[in-house]
């Protein structure tokens, strides 16, 4: 009964969301300067601070939490003192960057095998980053609130519901004033259609954006742009932002040139695109790769 009223409820919020996003959603078509980049891949990238003081993004997702689903949950900065963190999501904000959490990862010490382990992940992520004070449960950022959850999922099963933690974040989307959402993103591989256990969650409608990687994949390099315009079309009310790589190591990686002649062009054709994604800061910084392509976006 008590998983049947959640469900009502949420979908009730569902419906409510989907509503604001298909009202308020303009035309996207042409450059919206919008640039979002991975953060906590490698200690050397910087502070955070110093990724949202450079000027380049828009917003800036921290990377990851990668382990949850079994009662245990773990942060992985990548060596990155957590003490100094708090302060620096408080200046980003500040100054009008954004700061997400990117569940899931390379690793395999994740999955939500059942509703339970979904709802339990919402509670824990809404008491340890977001806006409640459970006792027990650690803030390692402190009273520093985030600004919205991104799934990045490398691995998962049919039966994981991250449909239901979706739903969940969705009940509690409100920040600072009426109508202000969590921001609820997820970081794909381009092929199309998507795994099932991410497929489910995007079926929800209430993902405001989703980043779809064009790098590090051996099919996308040739149909990236027909699974680009698959996506955009199955989820209009959703935002686009395209995936790229600042390391010229990486297979995908796109010349600057190719940005401005190729994939500039052709993802901004959609109504619903929103922009570039950037992996990450640490190769960011190291090539300079958003300052070549940021006035593309």
């Amino acid at each position: 009964m008590e998983l049947a009223s959640r469900r009502a409820a949420s979908l009730l919020a569902v419906a409510a969301l989907a509503a604001v996003f298909l009202a308020g959603r303009a035309s996207a078509v042409g450059k919206t300067g919008q640039v979002t980049v991975f953060w906590g891949r490698n200690k050397d990238e910087g502070t955070l601070r110093e990724a949202c003081d450079s000027g380049l993004y828009t917003m800036v997702i921290m990377s990851f939490l990668n382990v949850y689903g079994h009662g245990k949950y773990n942060l992985d900065l990548s060596g990155h003192p957590i003490a100094r963190i708090g302060d620096d999501i408080k200046h980003c904000q500040f100054i009008g960057v954004p700061v997400s959490l990117s569940i899931g990862g390379f690793g395999n010490g994740y999955s939500l095998p059942s509703n339970r382990s979904a709802l339990e992940l919402f509670d824990y992520l809404w008491n340890a980053y977001f806006g409640g004070s459970k006792a027990g449960v650690y803030r390692p950022f402190g009273d520093a609130w985030l600004d919205g959850v991104d799934l990045f999922l490398e691995h998962g099963t049919a039966a994981d519901r991250y449909d239901v933690l979706a739903l969940e974040l969705a009940k509690h989307n409100i920040r600072g004033a009426p109508g202000k959402p969590l921001h609820l993103t997820a970081t794909p591989r381009c092929t199309f259609p998507p795994s099932s256990y991410l497929g489910r969650a995007v079926e929800t409608g209430i993902f405001e954006r989703i980043h779809i990687r064009i790098y590090d994949d051996d099919n996308c390099e040739a149909y990236w742009h027909l699974a680009w315009d698959k996506w955009t079309a199955a989820y209009p009310a959703t935002r686009f932002y395209v995936g790229m790589t600042a390391s010229e190591m990486t297979h995908g990686w796109v010349h600057p040139k190719n940005v401005y002649y190729d994939v500039a062009p052709s993802t901004q054709k959609a109504d619903n695109y929103g922009g570039f994604m950037i992996w990450d800061r640490y190769y960011d910084k190291l090539s300079n790769y958003t300052s070549m392509v940021k006035a593309y976006a």
